[in-house]
């Protein structure tokens, strides 16, 4: 038997490092090549790395939410054969140091040939300890009013001390007598009366932030570093929803949202004002400027946001828009996108759906210079110019960097953008 020794990939696209997202083989187990062993996370996606190999698991470079660099230690296994580490498992030992000097963060390593050390459970009881002495205690009614409360002199005179009114003080005892671990809970409330009813609640949860979370919590303290504006405007759009209506009628095999109006309306904007349609590269002062519209779509999915992207919006029909944004969408949620399907965007649309909100703020996508959102529809009353009308309004609200894009820009842009939603014909006039 030898030992076989994997290192973290290049998995392209310039990537020094990933995150551990989920192991898929525990510690001895017995993995068969081409199965996949783990799930890494890189900017763009998620992405299983399957053994060259078989053989029996002896040691993992950390847990979920720890970054390995590329080229680092990654797992190592019992194999049959020699294996690609000199010696047997005690001389495999020196190979081990050299993990910590790939990744800080990595737990320390137990000798080779003893993996049982890897998974401790030794603080676990010491937890369910913490989390007992400050529960609350069991459910019982307190006495009634005017009743004198029943307690052991000694918990009656620590109760004197402390000032606390054992009226006030749910017993658990018998007779619902107060003992001393009554007043232990009681003070852990705060000293809060235990009345029937809802009741004080002081367990404290942290949570790891790991994976797509974290991802998005890093792009997001990106983004707030960029100067931005944010635009909103009114849009009429009774016309827009009677031609949706109305398509759908023509052809019911497929239901058209707004959302490939809404696309389709863009890129035609887009055509007339380029200068929204940009990446801007301040580490190299340059403003790369697309003629392609590569429309990111931020959906909603299990694990957090996701942007998928609709590549060359600008040559597809409505309907077409519309197949491709539902299939994307798909993906994202099940988690079947593809690394290239997520990223490379020129500007993005994002919306709360039936959610909704009279307006928002749209966080920028770097290297995007803007964004559009889309808040509800909802009928309003509408000023004709004679007489109040009712009709289906929503605002658009649009953020903008405006370390290359002036606010006279957005406005032009975002004023193009509404006569195209409210004039819907205009979007499939070609110029």
């Amino acid at each position: 038997m030898g030992i076989h020794s994997i290192r973290m990939p290049d998995i392209g696209e310039g990537i020094a490092e990933t995150e551990i997202a989920e192991w898929l083989v525990a510690i001895g187990q017995t993995i068969r090549e081409d199965d996949p062993m783990v799930a890494v996370m890189t900017d763009k996606a998620t992405v299983e790395i399957p053994s060259p190999v078989t053989g029996t698991v002896l040691w993992q470079a950390g847990a979920p939410g720890d970054k390995i660099a590329v080229g680092a230690e990654l797992i190592r296994l019992e194999v049959d054969g020699a294996g690609n580490v000199a010696g047997d498992g005690t001389a495999a030992a020196p190979v081990a140091a050299k993990a910590p000097e790939a990744k800080a963060e990595a737990t320390p390593e137990p000798p080779v040939a003893k993996p049982e050390p890897i998974a401790p459970a030794a603080p676990a009881p010491k937890a369910e300890a913490k989390a007992a002495a400050t529960s609350l205690p069991p459910t019982a009614p307190l006495r009634a009013e005017g009743e004198r409360p029943i307690a052991a002199p000694s918990v009656r005179g620590r109760a004197r001390d402390g000032g606390i009114d054992l009226r006030l003080v749910r017993g658990s005892g018998p007779a619902g007598r107060i003992t001393h671990e009554d007043l232990d809970a009681f003070i852990a409330t705060g000293g809060l009366p235990q009345a029937s009813g809802p009741r004080a609640d002081n367990r404290i949860e942290e949570v790891k932030v790991i994976g797509l979370r974290r991802r998005i919590a890093e792009r997001m303290e990106q983004a707030n570093r960029i100067p931005s504006i944010t635009i909103v405007e009114e849009v009429d759009a009774t016309a827009l929803e009677d031609l949706r209506a109305r398509m759908n009628a023509a052809d019911k095999s497929q239901k058209l949202t707004l959302l490939p109006f809404i696309a389709r309306a863009l890129t035609r904007a887009l055509r007339d004002h380029p200068v929204i349609n940009q990446h801007y590269l301040p580490d190299e002062g340059i403003a790369r400027r697309f003629g392609a519209v590569h429309l990111g779509i931020a959906t909603q999915t299990p694990n957090g946001l996701m942007v998928p992207v609709l590549r060359h919006a600008e040559a597809l029909s409505v309907r077409d828009t519309a197949s491709e944004i539902a299939r994307l969408a798909q993906a994202a949620r099940d988690g079947s996108a593809k690394r290239e399907e997520l990223s490379g965007s020129t500007i993005t649309i994002t919306s709360l759906g039936p959610l909704g909100a009279i307006a928002t703020t749209p966080i920028l996508n770097p290297p995007e210079v803007a964004i559009l959102g889309i808040n509800r529809l909802a009928v309003r009353p509408f000023w004709n110019g004679t007489a109040f009308e009712p009709r289906k309004m929503m605002n658009i609200s649009s953020s903008f960097d405006h370390r290359v894009i002036d606010g006279w820009d957005a406005a032009v842009f975002v004023q193009r953008l509404k006569e195209l939603l409210e004039t819907p014909a205009l979007i499939f006039v070609e110029a």
